[in-house]
């Protein structure tokens, strides 16, 4: 079950589960974050479509967080959430149940066999679990990517953005996964940040995928420039990339792009790629200038059990390696080269 918030590099998470084996998605919450919830939805629509994916339920989430406005971040990912990509609208249906009602239909459907993953603000799970406070147990296990421990924040100086949009979800989830058999392993920016993709990575998996020509992103192309990869699913990536990129660069950390999210997934489905660390996890609601921030007790003051695990260490590489093969790959099968 996957809760995202399309965005970029959930548009990459989402590639990776649908190019891997290994993986179902039985279900996709479309949350408000990066973009507002019905352009979440229309995202991963149309990525569905462009995957030539088989009918997966996408269900529409909360329109705003549980107590406080939303604030969107365009000038990260792009208007429409994906960059300088130009997805084709798509004519399948919204489900017509609501995100929080998906995830609790499917984690009755199927007890203790549902990984859940969450790569947006956590709004949606809060009110599932407000319907169905045996979600902790009902799932098999919950990945989050969100937060900041021992690392600064990306939307103010101490809180990640997917918590900070919406803490009092977060603060719901964290308490309640306190009573789940496998306790929720948490990505946080300490080190998401760490994964980041360059031109090369995207260059190397349009030449895996088969994709002519050579896929170029460079700091030098103007906004209207395109990628014209044979490959649209390459096609597509690498203009979303590229604004991303571009983001990352005009604000003094090089020209790449974090991928918090398709590390999470990667995660979701082998949680032996990264070390963890078991700890005690709260979120700050009132601070006047921590709002939002996510605290690690690591030396047991609270007196209370771990609630979670945090990913501590990987390797980044290795992970692009599995991420450039399965998706390059899986893309050349969809989309077969041309023979000239």
């Amino acid at each position: 079950m996957v809760d995202v918030d399309t965005g970029i590099d959930d548009s990459l998470a989402l590639l990776f589960l649908l190019a891997s084996p290994d993986a179902e998605i039985v279900g996709i919450a479309s949350t408000a974050g990066n973009v507002a919830a019905p352009v979440v939805a229309a995202n991963n629509l149309a990525w569905l479509d462009v995957c030539r994916a088989g009918p997966i339920e996408v269900a529409l989430g909360s329109l705003t967080p549980l107590v406080v406005p939303l604030v969107t971040t365009e000038d990260t990912h792009g208007p429409r959430g994906i960059g300088y990509a130009e997805l084709p609208p798509s004519d399948r249906a919204l489900s017509a149940r609501s995100a929080s009602d998906l995830w609790v239909d499917v984690a009755r459907r199927h007890p203790g066999e549902v990984t859940g993953l969450v790569t947006g603000p956590l709004t949606n799970l809060a009110l599932a679990l407000k319907a169905e406070p045996q979600l902790p147990q009902l799932l098999r296990r919950l990945v989050v990517m969100g937060g900041a421990f021992h690392y600064a924040g990306n939307t103010t100086p101490t809180a990640e953005w997917n918590i900070s949009v919406d803490p009092e979800a977060a603060k719901v989830v964290f308490d309640a996964f306190s009573a789940a058999a496998l306790p929720p392993i948490i990505c946080s920016l300490d080190l998401t940040e760490t994964i980041e993709m360059k031109p090369d990575h995207v260059a190397r998996l349009a030449q895996t995928a088969g994709s002519v020509p050579v896929e170029e992103i460079s700091a030098d192309h103007s906004e209207a420039t395109r990628s014209t990869a044979t490959n649209p699913i390459v096609r597509h990536f690498s203009d979303a990339v590229r604004f991303y990129m571009n983001f990352h660069r005009d604000h003094g950390q090089g020209f790449l792009a974090h991928m918090h999210d398709p590390f999470a997934a990667a995660v979701a489905l082998d949680p032996s790629i990264v070390t963890t660390r078991p700890v005690t996890v709260d979120v700050e609601l009132t601070g006047t200038l921590t709002r939002g921030m996510t605290v690690a007790d690591l030396t047991g003051m609270w007196g209370r059990p771990p609630n979670a695990e945090i990913a501590t260490q990987t390797d980044p590489e290795a992970f692009f390696d599995l991420l450039i093969e399965r998706i390059g790959s899986w893309a050349r099968t969809l989309y077969p080269p041309v023979a000239s």
